[in-house]
């Protein structure tokens, strides 16, 4: 009980401890993970493309427009921590379906890559390519990796390029985010230490608490 407080304690330090509000002219590429200016709570999702398994271009504010979304940004299929995190999410997911929401994570790997991640965690949620980091950047979570950062992970046969098939050596910092079916961000957990990640029963309990408000509006 007592870690489960801490971690809420740190996910609501987390959700205003960066930068101020976005405006479409100063959403940027950061120059590491600390000095992104990510989305704010009561924002709207930005009009900004992924792409399906296909290949196929779609538009992130008619995914959210569905239903209530939790939105998940990750690195990559690569990334041990993120593979993790994707375990995680796959076991929360009927309960969060149960409470009303889609579950949905975009990350920068090309379309081909996702295919690979689905098939490796017999994942059931969608998952979106941006490999030109474009709603990376929207959502104020984008950071140009470092030269010698870029040079060890390739020595761990971690390969960006190939990846995302961009040489544009770009990363979202991991997130979460609950939109309401409006696409405003009622929630967001961002954490520049990619190790860190929000625990599913954490997001299972933060869930609920958003759900139970937007069933309260509805009625």
């Amino acid at each position: 009980m007592k870690h489960i407080l801490l971690f809420l304690i740190t996910v609501l330090l987390t959700q205003h401890s960066f930068g101020v509000q976005m405006s479409d002219d100063n959403k940027k590429v950061a120059n590491n993970a600390s000095e992104i200016c990510p989305i704010k709570i009561s924002e709207k999702v930005p009009k900004v493309y992924v792409r399906n398994l296909k290949g196929e271009l779609i538009n992130l504010q008619d995914i959210v427009n569905q239903k209530p979304t939790v939105l998940i940004f990750y690195r990559g299929g690569w990334c041990p921590y993120c593979n993790l995190q994707l375990a995680d999410l796959n076991k929360v997911e009927k309960d969060l379906l149960n409470m009303g929401y889609q579950l949905a994570a975009i990350s920068i790997d090309k379309p081909e890559k996702l295919k690979e991640s689905l098939d490796n965690h017999h994942l059931n949620y969608t998952l979106f390519s941006d490999s030109k980091a474009e709603a990376s950047i929207a959502f104020g979570l984008a950071f140009k990796v470092a030269d010698d950062y870029y040079k060890m992970l390739l020595s761990h046969n971690m390969n960006l390029q190939e990846a995302s098939g961009e040489n544009h050596h770009i990363l979202p910092v991991p997130a979460v985010f609950i939109v309401d079916q409006e696409g405003i961000i009622q929630f967001e957990y961002v954490n520049p230490d990619y190790k860190i990640r929000l625990d599913g029963d954490i997001l299972l309990k933060t869930a609920e608490k958003y759900s139970d408000k937007e069933s309260h509006i509805t009625n």
